[in-house]
């Protein structure tokens, strides 16, 4: 997968944390908000039928499962940090347009949501939607 360009976002999952409360464990079975985790909108065919990234102009967005590492890039600052697929999501096709931006940098369209524990290490949870690069980790 060449790298993607787009919106992250947050997410809770699995055991209260910080600004979380206890909620589900993720699509698969592992999620928990305080590891470096996301959800990754083309896990399964199932998982693609729901977030439809396609309908936003989405192309090459990689089927990747359980497990898999990507690397997203903060691109208002440059911080990275490398997780792994611990659910389906972000449900893309809510979010069509929709554009964050800092200085010249912009994304456009959810593509990933990280954990608050692996958001927090790349922007403040305050910012709740920053643009970012995703790559293969």
């Amino acid at each position: 997968m060449a790298g993607l360009n787009g919106e992250v976002s947050w997410f809770c999952c699995g055991n209260s944390w910080g600004p979380c409360s206890s909620t589900g464990r993720g699509a698969c079975g592992t999620c928990h908000s305080g590891n470096s985790q996301h959800a990754w909108p083309n896990t399964s065919a199932a998982c693609y039928d729901i977030t439809r990234p396609d309908r936003c102009g989405i192309t090459g967005m990689s089927l990747r499962t359980c497990g898999f590492r990507h690397r997203t890039t903060n691109l208002c600052n440059g911080r990275a940090i490398t997780t792994t697929i611990a659910d389906c999501g972000p449900q893309t096709d809510l979010f069509c347009g929709e554009r964050a931006c800092c200085g010249g940098n912009c994304g456009t369209n959810r593509i990933i949501d990280l954990t608050p524990a692996a958001f927090s290490a790349i922007a403040s949870l305050n910012a709740g939607l920053i643009p970012c690069n995703v790559v293969v980790g």
